[in-house]
């Protein structure tokens, strides 16, 4: 096999910032391959998607293949679907999530994969290049020239991610090659350094020193900063020749390095270790959020990672949408009612009113502050006239089928009157007049 033009060399550190109280970060770095995932899910142990990930995508470290995409597409499939069967045996996880950024290098280029925020950037000849894109709700703003990237810093949903390897639905990554040149310097990090530096801040970091010093600067920064998430930084720096002088080993940290020895105790020093495999953490610092720190911790008490990955962008215009569907509740309210009113205005029933029998159309019901029924016809029959048995029916409303049928009660009822109390009555009933009066006629001596 030809000899490789360039190779690595590399440094990692991840710190658990200081808010948090576990570390949901994870970074690896090799001869091959850079890698960094960036936990999600809180109470759902966002360290175990992270870590999960890391040890699946470790296993890339070795001289890759021409197929340098395929290989990182894979492996970041079967992290993903192992981070499922870890959901599935324990349900208590679910919702844990990671994000993704790897790089494999094989002596003269990288084949990138990325899910999720967390970002690699290329320093070249004194410039800094994103190489990824942020799969998050406000990159989507900035990309649709809604929102500035100063605006996205500050947005409330900046924490929002699209996409994540979570087990459950598409991985769906980003893939692509980037080919190097001697004197490049590679770096993967996870949102907690972004957080708090602006891409001006980052190459001012990394343009010198070592890539150990570079790390470690870019995490004091980060934090001095303000930034209040866990912060991890991978960085290479690309070099003439197959091999390196005194190669390095490899290294591991944040959740996906030795938990019983990162939470055994306290560290023994500032950034100590991190080369042997320790998760090269600074001693977390007990304070009080200082009143111009810029990303201040939620005081809601649902810890915001656990509402930090959404599978799908949020839908837009939600203002819209709930004013469609309140226009559609009073839409489908007002037909309801309009119905109603159509069916009520049909029905009839026998009543009285001023001591008169009569005709009511509508439905023998009332509603607070709306009447449901009115009178129709007015007849000369008198409810003093009748018996008590059908004066108490007349009172309560007596139900027709039909105007026809409520004529013939009235009929019925007038036959019924005593005749000794007042004069005879032909119990006959008249229409209202067009004013809504009524008159009424009889016969008499």
């Amino acid at each position: 096999m030809a000899a490789d033009p360039m190779h690595l060399d590399y440094a990692a550190i991840s710190d658990v910032g200081r808010f948090r109280k576990d570390n949901q970060d994870s970074g690896y770095v090799g001869p091959w391959l850079l890698a960094v995932c960036d936990g999600v899910g809180g109470a759902a142990r966002g360290d175990i998607a992270s870590s999960t990930a890391i040890h699946q995508l470790r296993k890339l470290d070795e001289r890759p293949t021409d197929d340098l995409l395929g290989q990182v597409a894979g492996a970041l499939h079967r992290a993903h679907d192992r981070i499922g069967e870890l959901v599935d045996e324990d349900p208590s996880i679910d919702g844990t999530s990671t994000t993704a950024t790897v790089a494999l290098f094989d002596g003269r280029r990288v084949g990138i994969g990325h899910v999720g925020d967390s970002r690699g950037y290329l320093y070249r000849d004194g410039e800094i290049t994103r190489l990824t894109t942020d799969h998050t709700f406000v990159q989507s703003l900035i990309d649709e020239g809604r929102i500035s990237e100063a605006d996205s810093r500050v947005h409330p949903h900046r924490n929002l991610i699209l996409k994540a390897l979570d087990g459950k639905h598409d991985a769906d990554p980003d893939l692509f090659y980037i080919d190097l040149v001697p004197g490049d310097r590679l770096l993967l990090c996870s949102d907690g350094v972004n957080a708090g530096l602006d891409d001006g801040r980052i190459a001012d970091i990394i343009s010198s020193g070592s890539p150990d010093y570079a790390a470690v600067e870019l995490v004091r920064s980060a934090l001095e900063a303000g930034s209040t998430d866990n912060v991890t930084c991978v960085v290479a720096d690309v070099l003439e020749g197959e091999t390196a002088p005194e190669p390095a080993a490899p290294v591991l940290v944040g959740a996906a390095a030795d938990l019983k020895r990162r939470r055994g105790g306290a560290m023994g020093g500032l950034f100590r270790g991190h080369r042997s495999g320790d998760t090269g953490e600074l001693e977390p610092i007990t304070a009080e959020i200082p009143d111009d720190v810029p990303f201040a911790i939620s005081s809601d008490p649902i810890d915001p990672e656990e509402a930090r990955y959404a599978p799908r962008p949020p839908r837009r215009f939600t203002w819209l949408s709930r004013l469609f569907g309140l226009l559609l509740i009073i839409g489908v309210l007002w037909a309801g009612l309009a119905v109603v009113w159509s069916w009520s205005q049909q029905q009839y029933y026998v009543g009285e009113e001023d001591g008169a029998v009569v005709i009511f159309r509508g439905v023998n019901a009332s509603l607070p502050g709306l009447e449901l029924s009115s009178p129709y016809e007015t007849s000369d029959v008198s409810i003093d006239r009748l018996p008590d048995f059908d004066a108490e029916r007349v009172q309560e409303g007596i139900a027709a089928g039909s105007l026809d049928e409520a004529r013939e009660t009235v009929a019925n009822l007038a036959q019924r009157q005593d005749p000794a109390t007042a004069e005879p009555s032909t119990g006959s009933t008249s229409q209202p007049s067009p004013a809504g009066s009524t008159a009424t006629a009889g016969t008499g001596t």
